[in-house]
């Protein structure tokens, strides 16, 4: 594992502006590989792996998923192992006003996460829908199963239980704008999932992320991620944030 994130800190790939499933095309990619290792005084190790995929089926049903994988350990001590699944499917994406299915799976080591799923249907309305500049706002029902490593909880309600269920509703912004002849791109994305059922229980996550191209397919990019969950394991912060710099491969056809 040490070599390949050695490799890879010359070889940085991170994250390229997003997928837009209303796009005409059949089959869309994003490669994004980024790893640092540090040894000596300081011996740190970080990798992660991130690949989407939108692809066209059965005429006007789209399908599009979103894989991640992060790694982190302190002198060799773990502490990040996260994977996450976002799992979509479209019908008509290039209609102004269009209906979706999904399904999301996690795992999140320093939040004592063993395992999340999520699944709903919702719709999407496309309140810009040019060339060059995009902006949607989505809206879903959904069930949400969570599984700890813990049953105590900075909100005392949820304690003595491993497992927290609840039915949400999610509230979605997305953007994407292109300039100097798509040499430049500028993306964002947020949302918000409030419980259902009570009003301590709520998340929201805000991705914002600047791509400018240096060949065809391949870009410099810097990309904020911050995320937010009322409910966390006992003496765990709310809140993670990170910033992130490197180089990313987009396959479109």
């Amino acid at each position: 594992m040490k070599k390949i994130a050695f490799i890879l800190l010359f070889f940085p790939f991170c994250i390229f502006a997003q997928i837009n499933e209303s796009d005409t095309s059949k089959f869309q990619s994003r490669t994004s590989l980024t790893g640092n290792w540090q040894g000596g005084n300081v011996e740190f190790l970080a990798f992660r792996a991130k690949i989407d995929i939108s692809t066209k089926f059965f005429g006007q049903l789209v399908f599009k998923t979103q894989n991640a994988y992060l790694y982190q350990e302190f002198f060799r001590q773990k502490a990040d192992e996260d994977i996450f699944s976002r799992n979509f499917v479209y019908v008509s994406p290039q209609n102004r006003f269009y209906a979706f299915g999904l399904a999301w799976i996690s795992t999140n080591f320093r939040r004592k996460i063993d395992f999340r799923y999520f699944t709903g249907l919702g719709a999407t309305y496309q309140l810009v829908q040019q060339k060059n500049h995009v902006l949607k706002i989505a809206f879903s029902g959904v069930y949400e199963q969570s599984n700890f490593r813990t049953n105590t909880f900075n909100e005392t309600f949820y304690n003595n239980s491993f497992q927290i269920t609840t039915w949400r509703f999610s509230a979605w912004l997305f953007g994407k704008n292109h300039f100097m002849n798509d040499k430049l791109i500028f993306h964002y994305e947020a949302y918000l999932q409030p419980s259902l059922q009570r009003k301590d229980n709520f998340r929201w996550q805000t991705e914002i992320g600047f791509d400018a191209k240096i060949f065809k397919n391949i870009a410099f990019t810097t990309n904020f991620v911050y995320t937010y969950e009322s409910v966390v394991a006992e003496k765990l912060k709310n809140e993670d944030y990170m910033l992130s710099f490197g180089l990313s491969f987009y396959l479109k056809k």
